[in-house]
């Protein structure tokens, strides 16, 4: 059987690999569930989720029923690039800690997730394609867990190193220049790393 069309890239693509990841999450309705194919759509909220694969024993048949489109992430780091944020229903603590440590960082209080949600919207998206950020400074600056895209492919920054992402996780990039580097993490949510988010990682990343 086919893979279906449901793992996301760092650049917020939707493509079908037969890897799964860490994670699941959506972005509302996008699929058929009598094809299990995608709509033309990309996105049904501006409420990008990023949710647990395993919650309380709970099993989905994906992509099977007119509910939210399941989609799947490498880990946390990767659902974050795309620009996701952690779910409030399946993981509250995590949450709760990328909201306070996104106010600390945007230097804002009081802001509901759907605010947040608006601002990550407008920085995801240019028209319907990924938004890309010049960076502010040397990536070896940029906090963990923040990914940046260069032309020889994406990068997880990691202890002030660039891992070379892929599907099947991390590895080592030895001495590629990345002078063209552009960030594909949203500022707001790099704000939040800096201020003491840790996104969950792939294990392959403590272990370049």
């Amino acid at each position: 059987m086919s893979p279906l069309q449901n793992r996301v890239t760092p650049h917020g693509e939707i493509v079908a690999t037969p890897h799964r990841g860490l994670f699941t999450g959506n972005r509302g309705i996008i699929h058929d569930p009598q094809t299990r194919t995608l709509l033309a759509r990309r996105w049904a909220s501006k409420a990008w989720l990023v949710c647990l694969c395993d919650y309380k024993g709970r099993r989905r048949e994906v992509m099977g029923a007119r509910s939210w489109t399941e989609l799947f992430f490498l880990d946390d780091a990767t659902a974050l690039a795309a620009g996701h944020r952690p779910c409030f229903f399946c993981r509250r603590a995590d949450a709760d800690a990328f909201v306070a440590a996104w106010q600390e960082g945007n230097a804002v209080s009081g802001m509901r997730a759907a605010e947040i949600d608006a601002v990550l919207h407008r920085e995801r998206l240019d028209g319907g394609t990924k938004r890309l950020h010049p960076l502010a400074g040397p990536i070896t600056d940029l906090p963990d867990g923040a990914i940046i895209h260069a032309e020889a492919g994406s990068y997880l920054m990691f202890q002030g190193r660039p891992l070379l992402w892929s599907f099947e996780g991390y590895r080592q990039t030895g001495d590629i220049p990345l002078a063209d580097a552009v960030l594909l993490t949203p500022p707001s949510t790099v704000r939040a790393l800096r201020s003491g988010y840790h996104p969950v990682l792939h294990p392959s990343a403590t272990r370049c």
